[in-house]
């Protein structure tokens, strides 16, 4: 790693912010410095592009304009306000954060990233961008961008997979943030990681800061940063029973806790839960299926192949490869069965997961 010179900084930090003043990015959460709507965005923000975030905030700030509203809200309307955007546990952890800041904060902000912190799902970058943004505190934001662009700049060569590594970064990045722009300072760099300085194509040769950009000058940019990599996410074979009875669907409602919990879905089956060989056909699935909602939900049903291609969807630790099964409900007594029969034109009520909008982009092409 290379260490910059007090006249180094300064200068970095003119061309970097001049740069940001003609070119940074107009976003609806940059309008003005509220910390409520810098929380929303950065929660947003997390593992999701600018541009698929944009109409989901505006969105969320008509429905839930406030700390109380997202507070208040009924968690139905929470779970359909994130439709698409996945990581459901985030918008659960947001609403415990509005109650807390509510209950504990009188509805009030903490002012410092340190306090910030305490908030239920804040992390450090999060509470780093709030504090320097909204309350001009002069502190780093560390996240994938911020990662990639002092790792390059620097060829600082620590693994950022290790949760150490954060803490050196965030030492660096503390000499070089200016006092009187924080926030500017922080966007500028979101918006450098996001543009000239990419992960897997950067155009650092008309970069504002290349003169800066030591593994670019040395030719080696696509060193940095340095990241071990994660375990492949384990596969999971799964049936989807597209089930209907009076020309309804039945719908299931996922448990609580869980991956994509509270989310409604049709009836997911997974492979292993099934009673089948090891060189089974698809004519023992469709008895195991049957078998299965009679034994579980004591419901009589006729499956039967789609023919479709199976759908995939990969989460974090896991890749789910998802076989499509029609089904006839003979007789419809929910009265064991987690979920209800909806029409087809109550179905975009329900708040659903992105593999269910897979599942019926397959079953009906759009």
């Amino acid at each position: 790693m290379i260490e910059w010179s007090p006249a180094t900084i300064k200068a970095f930090q003119a061309t970097l912010l001049t740069w940001f003043d003609r070119e940074g990015r107009d976003l609806p959460w940059r309008h003005d410095h509220e910390p409520y709507h810098i929380w929303v965005s950065e929660i947003m923000l997390q593992q999701t592009q600018v541009q698929t975030v944009i109409p989901y905030y505006e969105r969320f700030m008509t429905w839930f304009p406030t700390v109380t509203a997202l507070a208040q809200a009924p968690e139905s309307q929470l779970l359909k306000a994130w439709e698409g955007l996945g990581y459901y546990s985030r918008v659960r952890n947001m609403q415990r954060c509005a109650r807390q800041l509510l209950a504990d904060y009188g509805g009030q902000w903490p002012r410092t990233a340190t306090e910030l912190t305490e908030l239920i799902g804040i992390g450090p970058y999060t509470a780093g961008a709030i504090a320097s943004i909204a309350f001009n505190e002069p502190v780093p934001a560390v996240d994938g961008n911020a990662f990639r662009v002092f790792s390059r700049l620097l060829e600082i060569d620590a693994d950022i997979a290790k949760p150490q590594t954060r803490q050196l970064f965030e030492k660096v990045i503390a000499r070089i943030i200016p006092k009187d722009r924080p926030g500017d300072f922080n966007q500028a760099i979101m918006d450098l990681g996001s543009s000239y300085m990419t992960a897997r194509n950067p155009d650092s040769a008309h970069s504002p800061v290349k003169d800066f950009n030591q593994a670019y000058l040395d030719g080696k940019e696509l060193d940095y940063p340095v990241k071990t990599k994660k375990p492949r996410p384990v596969p999971v074979d799964y049936v989807a029973v597209l089930a209907q009875a009076d020309r309804q669907w039945l719908m299931t409602q996922r448990p609580s806790n869980g991956m994509l919990a509270n989310l409604w879905t049709v009836p997911l089956l997974k492979v292993a839960d099934l009673d089948l060989t090891e060189n089974y056909l698809p004519a023992d699935l469709e008895l195991a299926i049957q078998t299965y909602f009679q034994q579980e939900y004591q419901l009589t049903v006729t499956s039967f192949d789609l023919g479709l291609k199976p759908v995939k969807h990969t989460f974090t630790h896991q890749k789910w490869t998802i076989q499509l099964f029609g089904a006839k409900v003979e007789q419809a007594d929910l009265a064991y069965f987690p979920g209800k029969l909806v029409s087809a034109d109550r179905l975009a009520a329900l708040p659903m997961p992105k593999v269910q909008e897979k599942i019926w982009n397959r079953y009906q092409p759009k």
